[in-house]
This record gives C-alpha cells, sequence and structure tokens, in this order.
C-alpha cells in the first residue's frame, strides 16, 4: 500500500434527486424521492430532506410514500443523468488516466498516476478543486474522500458526506477502522454481518482480534483471507481504467402477475430484442443465452443455453430464449422475466445464423380475392410520466407533475428561472409536446441559484471515526430555508366534472429497470438487489397509491400559489390510482 493519500475516491450527493432538484426550481429544498412509481416499484435516490423523514435506497415505494407523503414522487430520466456523468467522468480524467468508474455517480481515480498529487498536501488541494469544477460545470455536489487505498478512500467519502472533503492521513488507518462496525468493510453485507455478529465480532478492530484462522473457519478461505486484510487496511487492488463487462441483460417486474402463457412468451420476446439492442450498442456478442423468471410465490428459476460461438443475432437469441421458456412451469403466474447474454466477446460468429429458424416468405393472395379489412384500432391516450419533460407552444418548457381523468397538470419553469407556475390541460392537447432536459448551467461558471444544499459551506471534513452502526447511515437533516410543510391542496378536477379520484395515464406493467428490493445492494442499473446501493428502478415492493396532482381548477388555468409545492402530489407511471388527501 503506498504511503501517500492519493487515491481518490468521488461520490456524487444523492445524484439522481439532486439532478431533479436542480433542473426543477420548485424542487429546491423539497423531499424528492426517485424510482419506479408502480405498485411493485422500489426507491433509487432519495433527496437529503427526504432521506430525514426515513426513506432511503432500495427501499419499497409503498413503504417510502407512507413515511413521506408530501415528497415529490418522480420517474427516472436516465439520459440526462448520463450526460452529467459524463461531465463529472472528463473532469476525474482531467486529473488522471486512471478513472475507474464504478456508476454514474462514483469513480475511483489514481492522482499519482496523473501527476495530480504525490504527497497529502498536493492530494487536498487535487480534491478541493475538483469539488470546485463540479459545482460549477454541473451545479451539483459531489463528497471526496482521500486515502492511500481503495477500501479507505471509499470510506472516507462516506464520511464526507453530504459535500464534503476528507482525507484519511497514512498511518492512522487502523485507529480510524477499529471502532466502526464489520458492515463498513466492502463485501460485509447483512447475512455475513449477522454471522459475525452470532460469533461475536461487531467492530473491525474485533474483527482483526479474531485472527485469520477463524475467520477462515467461519466464513472460508477466500473471504476469510480477505476480510482479515481488510481489517488490518491492507488493500492493495490498483486503480483500473476499463472494467470488462462480464454480461449484458435487461429485466421487467410486472404490476400484476402474468397468467397467460402466450404474453409471457411475447414477453421474453421483446425482452431479447431489447438485451440485443444493449449488446449492438456495446459492440459485443454473447454465446451463453439466460432466461430468468421469478413466480408468483417469490421462487426464482434460471435456465441458460450455450451456443457454438457469440452471437447478436435477434433470431437466435429470440428462439434460444422461447427454448428455454419451455422448460419452465408458469403456472399460478409470472412476477418478473429477465434475458440475458454471457460469455461476451466483441465478434460474431457468422455461421451461427444457422442456427436461426428459417423465415418462410408470405404467402401473395390469390390474384382476384380481395385482401381483408383489417379494422384499425383507435389511438391509444398520450401518456405522461410525473417529472417528465414538455414544451407547450405558448408557455415553453415545463414539466409533468401528474395526470389523471383525461387531464395533465405542468409547472412550467427552467433550472436557471425561478419556481414557476402550473397549469392544466387535456392529455390529448395538441400545443403540449415530449421535450428533451435542458442544461443544469446556461454558464458553467454560474451554477444555478438557490442549488447548494444547506451546510455545503463546509468544505473540508477532518477526519473523525463515526460511532458505528450497522443500519444504512442515512444523511443528517439538511433544510432548505423554506423548508417545511409545503402549502397547497385541493382537487383536481376531472374531464367529467368530479374531482379528487382518477386513473393515472400508464401501462399496466412496470417500465422502469428491474430490481429487486428486500436486500441492501442492488448491483449494476437493472438486477437482483445484494449490497448497499440500489441502482434499480423498478422492483419487487408492494402496491401503494399515488398522490394526486397540483391543485389545478380547470384546463389551463394557473394555481393561485406558483410558487410553492402542494401539500401531496406525484404521478405514477405504471397505472395506479391518483387521489387527493
Amino acid at each position: 500500500m503506498r504511503n501517500a493519500p492519493t487515491i481518490l475516491h468521488l461520490d456524487m450527493d444523492a445524484f439522481f434527486a439532486s439532478v431533479e432538484q436542480a433542473s426543477k426550481p420548485s424542487l429546491r429544498g423539497k423531499a424528492v424521492v426517485v424510482g419506479g412509481l408502480g405498485p411493485r416499484g422500489v426507491v433509487a435516490t432519495a433527496s437529503y430532506e427526504a432521506r430525514v423523514l426515513g426513506v432511503h435506497s432500495a427501499m419499497p415505494m409503498a413503504q417510502a410514500r407512507r413515511l413521506a407523503p408530501n415528497a415529490a414522487y418522480l420517474v427516472p430520466r436516465f439520459m440526462l443523468y448520463r450526460t452529467i456523468s459524463e461531465q463529472v467522468m472528463a473532469l476525474l480524467r482531467e486529473l488522471s488516466p486512471l478513472v475507474e468508474p464504478l456508476s454514474l455517480d462514483e469513480a475511483f481515480v489514481d492522482l499519482e498516476a496523473g501527476g495530480t498529487a504525490w504527497d497529502e498536501e498536493s492530494a487536498r488541494r487535487a480534491g478541493v478543486k475538483l469539488r470546485a469544477d463540479i459545482r460549477a460545470v454541473t451545479g451539483l455536489t459531489g463528497s471526496v474522500g482521500l486515502a492511500a487505498s481503495k477500501m479507505l478512500a471509499k470510506i472516507a467519502s462516506e464520511q464526507a458526506k453530504p459535500d464534503g472533503l476528507t482525507l484519511i492521513e497514512p498511518g492512522t488507518e487502523r485507529a480510524m477502522l477499529g471502532p466502526m462496525t464489520v458492515r463498513t468493510l466492502p463485501g460485509v453485507g447483512p447475512a455475513t454481518g449477522d454471522h459475525l455478529r452470532r460469533a461475536g465480532i461487531s467492530t473491525v478492530e474485533e474483527l482483526a482480534e479474531a485472527g485469520e484462522d477463524e475467520l477462515v473457519r467461519l466464513l472460508g478461505k477466500a473471504h476469510g483471507h480477505a476480510l482479515y486484510a481488510m481489517a488490518l487496511a491492507r488493500d492493495e487492488r490498483p486503480v483500473v481504467a476499463e472494467r470488462e463487462a462480464k454480461s449484458v441483460s435487461v429485466e421487467d417486474t410486472y404490476d400484476v402477475d402474468i397468467h397467460d402463457r402466450l404474453r409471457v412468451g411475447l414477453e421474453v420476446q421483446r425482452l431479447a430484442d431489447r438485451c440485443v439492442g444493449r449488446l449492438r450498442g456495446a459492440g459485443l456478442s454473447g454465446r451463453t443465452i439466460v432466461l430468468k423468471v421469478r413466480r408468483y410465490d417469490f421462487s426464482t428459476l434460471t435456465r441458460s443455453e450455450t451456443l457454438r460461438g457469440p452471437t447478436d443475432d435477434p433470431v437466435v437469441i429470440r428462439e434460444a430464449a422461447a427454448r428455454l421458456l419451455e422448460s419452465v412451469d408458469t403456472t399460478g403466474g409470472v412476477r418478473l422475466l429477465g434475458v440475458g447474454v454471457s460469455g461476451l466477446a466483441d465478434y460474431t460468429q457468422e455461421d451461427l445464423f444457422a442456427q436461426a429458424m428459417p423465415v418462410l416468405p408470405a404467402e401473395e393472395p390469390e390474384k382476384g380475392v380481395p385482401e381483408p379489412v383489417v379494422e384499425r384500432p383507435e389511438p391509444a391516450e398520450r401518456q405522461w410520466r410525473a417529472g417528465q419533460d414538455v414544451r407547450h407552444t405558448e408557455y415553453g418548457h415545463g414539466w409533468v407533475q401528474g395526470s389523471g381523468l383525461g387531464r395533465v397538470t405542468v409547472r412550467f419553469e427552467t433550472p436557471q428561472s425561478p419556481p414557476g407556475r402550473v397549469r392544466t390541460f387535456l392529455v390529448d392537447d395538441p400545443a403540449l409536446e415530449s421535450a428533451d432536459p435542458l442544461p443544469l448551467t446556461a454558464d458553467p461558471r454560474h451554477p444555478p441559484a438557490g442549488l447548494a444544499p444547506p451546510g455545503s459551506d463546509r468544505h473540508e471534513a477532518p477526519h473523525q471515526a463515526p460511532a458505528a452502526s450497522d443500519d444504512a447511515r442515512p444523511a443528517g437533516p439538511r433544510p432548505g430555508p423554506d423548508a417545511g410543510p409545503p402549502a397547497g391542496g385541493g382537487r383536481e378536477a376531472g374531464a367529467d366534472g368530479a374531482s379528487g379520484i382518477g386513473r393515472e395515464a400508464g401501462v399496466g406493467r412496470s417500465v422502469g429497470v428491474g430490481c429487486e428490493a428486500g436486500a441492501d445492494r442492488s448491483v449494476g442499473v437493472e438486477g437482483e438487489a445484494g449490497a448497499d446501493r440500489s441502482v434499480g428502478v423498478e422492483g419487487e415492493a408492494g402496491g401503494g397509491r399515488s398522490v394526486g396532482a397540483e391543485p389545478a381548477e380547470g384546463a389551463g388555468q394557473a394555481s393561485s400559489d406558483p410558487a410553492s409545492l402542494p401539500k401531496s402530489w406525484s404521478g405514477a407511471a405504471g397505472g395506479g390510482v391518483t387521489s387527493r388527501p
């Protein structure tokens, strides 16, 4: 391990929620929850104002609504998050060529490899400058940890949250780690933590005192050796610029269990096509096709088939997934489906096309026989999701606060404007259309006013060993100066004159990225929860109702209090019911 704190770990603060607050002035200082809004949705990110109320990542959305009924509930906008993430990663690459991204909002940087830092003072200067540059370019805040190893740098950034910088001086690592809970160490989740606790080991100091042999006996050879080394603050892992993908997959969790076998097959075909799109987007192909099925009783089945060589042909992958489905009993219903490809390569094997079933040419109709008249279905009602960017020909750029009963409520504001006014329209209003997100900063040198969370004047945090806790550590209270019970109330009028109840525009299944709630980390953008951070969006969670939209007196009318957030509102993407308190 090096003798200077030249490994930097950056973790953006409540990234998804902070982006939403930065782009929506009326939400700054308010509780914001981003995630899947369907009955089985889970929380992807909660703002610090929502965390004070007990909301955290990977929590079932229905539970979050009970804890924070007045919060703003929004669907994620991954395209915008990726754009801002690229800006942040570009700043990191200015510091060093060795940047190891862990997710959209998190990365390691080897400052020594870039010649940016060589001792404690130069590392601190680099961290301070990075935080200032991120703020200037994106208007957002990030927490920085500096240490002599990746493990310690990540622990330091956790101590620095939110919007701070912590540097762990070489030689103080053991004293700092000692009183911390074993859950602080990477790779120690709930199951391992409980196993160690039953053995009388709760802190890192007790872990080191137990000895390597005892840990190997308790946890196995590989895990025991690794955990003992971390307890002694040993971590020789280098910062790796490129991390090779091992698999590509997509999955969906459905609001209502699917019982029809034909529809299950169609969903598998659709997921296979989406998986192929991701494969080709990454310039990859794969040999092993994997089907994942979670049934009504939460039992999960996985089936796989290995081809002769790698492919990215949609026909081959669809047919392989269909064959795998034939061996799965879907009686009783299916709540989640997924299709993945592993054994990745950056080329395809052309003879795999022979594996695909030949596509027979369509028969031409006989001459003189009239073609059957196909009855065209009526166009579906336009769907508006809470948080979606829109543009109106008269009022300009805005975002959807909620929809139901044939109406959609929009707040018109931009990242650089003051809180905007609210108007309600018919969902099929031709003057209203979807729009692309606006940049968070008009001038990179001047971020939006009022964006900094309260207390952001804490530029650096001296190292102090925090009290041990086994629970996920929510950030401390950070209410804005205008925080407090948001004003508002009232009911949204429906198209038929009824008010107070309506059904959200949406489809009957979850449309977000799939991830199961119920553990404590979701690895990657989609997948099962299994560690401390949830990155997924849609997942298993119970049902729940979304709360009604901004009060509106009628279509095209502005609210009486344009600058205040209504008492309780949100939208739903998954066909939930909208109700007013």
